[in-house]
């Protein structure tokens, strides 16, 4: 805090209304309302940006208005400061971001625009007004540089009517207003958070198979968090990212496990240029600073972290896509394990996420088409041979159908591991020489006519399987010990695994499932020979019927 200065404190002028106070469905069903303001003027892969891009500057200025009043109670608490220092302090940048809270110049604030957008007059339009506030945003704190949507607002065909109503729907939000459910006031970064992530889900099921490019379901990352357990200190990648949600995951069980809000270092990839403004914003939410890159890119040619190695690599590349230009990667150190099919980027993500890992604790979540597991067109199976021969594959795991709103293409996890070993102090289980498989086809609830997710307690059942198998510390503290269970689950030597052709489809190796006997079910003997006898009792009725119908049919004729 600055020094205190000598003078009178008056009343302070100019305080912002606050917005109504509103519990979270109400603040996500005022957003979708927001959403549909602009759909039909455009598509969903476009209004998106819009929705979000506003949303993000009304935290923004939200979150800066919180930390403005706290600032202005503490600073009229230790007084001595003329009216004029104090609207002055109230203005220091580093009073903001040094609370990790982003500096909003006037022109950006929420109160600024609202009052210009809602009044006729003025020259600017109130697409060039938000395009401004942008543009501001993005040029007073670095770490947003290049990630706002400057520019969008006043482009070509933008409906500046639908622009306002959208503008007086998001006004009416106070992210620095909301109580959570054991009545405590809740952060505006902590509500916004939230909100975002429900806005990239419903704009994914909106957007349809493209959509999915940008979202993995909640249940789905929360599954590959749980197995890799990411600890304070350890570096994560994704080099796929989407929309940053495998890192707000991680950052969420750091914490809950208790770690603190940057405790992991944060490294990604995204090739779409929207998708990672996306991403930078929501990781910005979410207080998580990361390395995206400079800009987007794609990660098999424009590689931005190439001296990169990460104890944690979460993945959920775009299935089977051909046109990733592997014939201008033929020669590329990374195909350790042999050079990928130019017509199937699978195994090249593969390949692409082993280099990347750190050489002792070096783990790997990736999410890929069942193919992978059993293919054996162009070199695919022997290179899943060779990586099962290095002893890089630790678990796999078959996923239930319908999972993912963008494909109805069958999904697996690979798990990938540079030590299986008990790793000196860790007493990890010596895995060496297996690789665990896990059947969850059958796992799995509809929450939609045409869409499946896994439960928590499923998340949590496969994840403590794995945990078993390992041996780790978080299985031993629960007193977890792991066990074959047919239909579910096998450890399975690597003797095994070449008898089946270095083929990875779990059912092979899990078998059927048990089914449990009845205690007070009839014997199997007496079963068949009560049925018999009740067989052959029908057969007599029906002789003595059909003699019977016989009998009168001669007597009419």
């Amino acid at each position: 805090m600055a020094t205190t200065r000598a003078g009178t404190v008056p009343a302070a002028r100019g305080r912002r209304k606050k917005s109504a106070t509103t519990d979270s469905k109400d603040l996500k069903d005022t957003l979708w309302k927001a959403a549909d303001k602009l759909r039909g003027s455009m598509d969903a892969a476009e209004y998106k940006h819009f929705v979000l891009g506003l949303i993000f500057l009304k935290y923004v200025s939200d979150a800066f208005a919180e930390r403005r009043e706290v600032l202005e109670a503490e600073l009229r608490e230790e007084g001595g400061y003329s009216e004029t220092d104090l609207l002055e302090l109230l203005e220091d940048r580093d009073e903001y971001t040094g609370y990790g809270v982003f500096w909003v110049p006037p022109a950006a604030r929420w109160e600024f625009i609202a009052e210009r957008a809602g009044s006729q007059s003025g020259s600017e339009t109130i697409g060039q007004l938000l395009d401004a506030a942008m543009k501001a945003v993005g040029d007073t704190n670095p770490t947003l540089k290049n990630s706002l949507p400057v520019g969008l607002f006043n482009a070509r065909g933008v409906d500046e009517r639908r622009l306002k109503e959208l503008v007086d729907l998001i006004n009416r939000i106070g992210f620095g207003n909301q109580l959570g459910e054991d009545g405590r006031r809740r952060s505006a970064r902590d509500v916004l958070g939230e909100v975002y992530e429900y806005c990239l889900a419903k704009f994914a099921l909106a957007e349809g198979r493209r959509g999915g490019e940008y979202f993995t379901p909640a249940h789905v990352v929360k599954l590959l968090v749980e197995v890799l357990e990411p600890q304070p200190g350890e570096r994560v990648y994704d080099p796929a990212c989407g929309s940053g949600g495998m890192f707000v995951q991680a950052e969420k069980f750091v914490e809950s496990h208790g770690g603190k809000m940057f405790d992991i270092a944060v490294y990604g990839q995204e090739l779409n240029q929207n998708t990672w403004r996306l991403a930078n914003m929501n990781l910005a939410i979410h207080g998580i600073s990361a390395d995206l890159g400079p800009r987007w890119g794609d990660t098999f040619h424009e590689d931005h972290h190439k001296d990169l190695r990460a104890d944690v690599v979460m993945a959920n590349p775009p299935f089977n896509i051909s046109d990733w230009g592997g014939d201008r990667l033929g020669m590329d150190p990374r195909w350790r394990y042999g050079e990928p099919p130019v017509g199937n980027a699978n195994f090249a993500w593969l390949q692409h996420m082993a280099s990347k890992l750190s050489p002792k604790k070096g783990r790997a979540g990736i999410v890929l088409a069942n193919g992978s597991m059993a293919s054996q067109q162009s070199g695919e199976g022997e290179i899943r041979k060779a990586m099962v021969e290095d002893d890089l594959v630790a678990c796999m795991v078959a996923l239930p159908g319908q999972l993912f709103r963008s494909t109805q293409i069958p999904a697996c996890l690979w798990f990938l591991a540079r030590d299986k070993s008990p790793q000196g102090p860790k007493k990890l289980a010596d895995r060496r020489g297996e690789v665990l498989f896990i059947d969850a086809r059958q796992l799995g609830e509809m929450v939609s006519r045409t869409e499946k997710a896994l439960t928590d307690e499923e998340v949590a059942r496969i994840a403590d399987t794995y945990h078993a198998w390992r041996g780790t510390e978080s299985a031993r503290k629960r007193g977890i010990e792991y066990a074959d269970v047919p239909g579910f689950c096998k450890s399975a030597p690597l003797e095994e695994i070449r008898e089946h052709d270095f083929i990875l489809t779990p059912g092979r190796y899990v078998g059927a499932a048990e089914v449990e006997e009845d205690p007070d079910a009839e014997p199997v003997e007496e079963k068949i020979a009560r049925l018999t006898k009740e067989l052959f009792a029908h057969f007599e009725e029906s002789a003595r019927l059909e003699a019977a119908v016989r009998e009168q049919l001669g007597r009419i004729s």
